[in-house]
């Protein structure tokens, strides 16, 4: 019983001495987890708050940045705790940097196209609701996301492309700029009169309250055809009036010509028959 008194005695001593060694490392350690936690959740607020005062700052990008923020505190608190009760963090980062490039190779397509959205979040190219051509992919823009961004296109299909697929090419934003230019060409005969069509379709432009007085409308002789007369209307108008003023002028200017006596002549070719004798001789 003596024995059993003293070995229990021996063991209470160790368990106190080994509280007395560590009770200062866990101490500390719980502390810091307590901090940590407490500053990673201040921080990933403030940045939230921050980005919240930025109107051209996607919606989408912002929780997502704040929590990244959150995350690396975290793993420099944990670093930290560890080292409290002397693991070699030196070690464990080099197996962490290991696993990160492991993970990096195995999603390299998914982090390709997070790291492409990022970009586009960032640097905008194109907004919801522009008109857009990237990757040979017309449409509308219905939503930017940090995998992929939805584009309608003209015929109401949804696709939804990658955004490393959208990064890595030009992209054409018909909404960007509040102005566009339109090139039109029409053909007249040969016998019209030149400056009686020009002076007419000069007239059709400025009486299209659509067409911008600046930059001035051009229209001239654009090239001399096999068939006919090239004349080239050249203007300007909003971006949102471009394809109803087209359209509008295109049928105009099939009306007021022919109206005005001119030809509007499709292509042609002459065929010359050359007939040849034949000779004969008889006996």
């Amino acid at each position: 019983m003596e024995n059993l008194d003293n070995s229990t005695l021996d063991m209470i001593e160790s368990i106190i001495a080994i509280g007395v060694d560590y009770g200062v490392d866990i101490v500390g350690a719980i502390v810091m987890l307590v901090v940590g936690w407490t500053i990673a959740g201040w921080v990933r607020r403030g940045v939230r708050h921050a980005l919240e005062r930025e109107p051209r700052m996607d919606e989408t990008l912002k929780p997502f940045l704040a929590k990244l923020v959150w995350y690396l505190i975290m793993i420099f608190v944990m670093v930290a705790v560890l080292n409290q009760f002397g693991v070699q963090t030196t070690s464990l980062i080099a197996v962490l940097g290991a696993a990160g490039l492991a993970i990096g190779l195995a999603l390299q397509g998914t982090l390709a196209n997070v790291a492409s959205g990022v970009m586009l979040l960032f640097l905008r190219p194109f907004n919801i609701g522009d008109y857009v051509d990237a990757a040979g992919i017309a449409g509308t823009v219905v939503e930017i996301g940090l995998f992929n961004t939805e584009i309608k296109t003209n015929i109401g299909l949804c696709l939804i492309v990658p955004n490393s697929t959208i990064w890595a090419s030009p992209i054409t934003n018909f909404s960007r700029n509040p102005t566009r230019r339109f090139d039109l060409s029409v053909g007249i005969g040969y016998d019209d009169d030149v400056d009686g069509a020009l002076a007419l379709l000069a007239g059709l432009l400025d009486g299209d309250g659509r067409v911008l007085d600046d930059p001035e409308s051009l229209v001239v002789v654009h090239e001399l055809g096999d068939s006919a007369v090239i004349i080239k209307l050249r203007g300007w108008t909003k971006a949102g009036d471009y394809w109803n003023t087209v359209w509008d002028l295109n049928k105009a200017i099939k009306i007021d010509l022919q109206a005005a006596g001119y030809s509007i002549p499709f292509p042609q070719r002459d065929i010359h028959i050359v007939s040849g004798g034949n000779s004969s001789t008889g006996e």
